[in-house]
C-alpha cells in the first residue's frame, strides 16, 4: 500500500447511502460509515440508555399532564385556548418516542 494522497482527488464522487459516505474513485466504491467520522470528530454523544432515557422523559411528561388534567389543575380551556396546545404536546411526545395514552416509565 502506497502513501496515501490527501484531499478528493478530480473525478471523485461523494455521495451518501443510510449511514455511509460513499467514495467512488475511476469506477471503485467504497463505503466510510458515518459513525466512524462522528466519532473521530470528538462531539460529545449520547450514549445508549441516555437515548432511551429521552423516551422515559417524554412518557414522564405525559403522564404529569395527564395527571394535572384529572386533578382539574389544567382544564381544556387552558390547553385549547390558551398557550399550549394538547394536541401539538402529544404529538411532540409521540416524537420522541413517547406514548402519551400509554406511557412507559421504564428506561431501555
Amino acid at each position: 500500500m502506497g502513501t496515501p494522497t490527501p484531499g478528493i482527488m478530480m473525478g471523485t464522487y461523494l455521495t451518501t447511502e443510510p449511514g455511509y459516505l460513499v467514495i467512488e474513485e475511476d469506477g471503485r466504491k467504497s463505503q466510510l460509515a458515518i459513525s466512524e467520522i462522528l466519532r473521530a470528530i470528538d462531539m460529545p454523544a449520547l450514549t445508549y440508555a441516555q437515548v432511551g432515557a429521552i423516551k422515559t422523559l417524554a412518557n414522564l411528561t405525559a403522564v404529569l399532564i395527564r395527571t394535572l388534567i384529572s386533578r382539574d389543575i389544567l382544564d381544556e380551556q387552558f390547553l385549547e385556548e390558551g398557550e399550549y396546545d394538547l394536541a401539538a404536546i402529544v404529538q411532540t411526545i409521540e416524537d420522541m418516542g413517547g406514548d402519551f395514552g400509554e406511557p412507559d416509565l421504564t428506561v431501555t
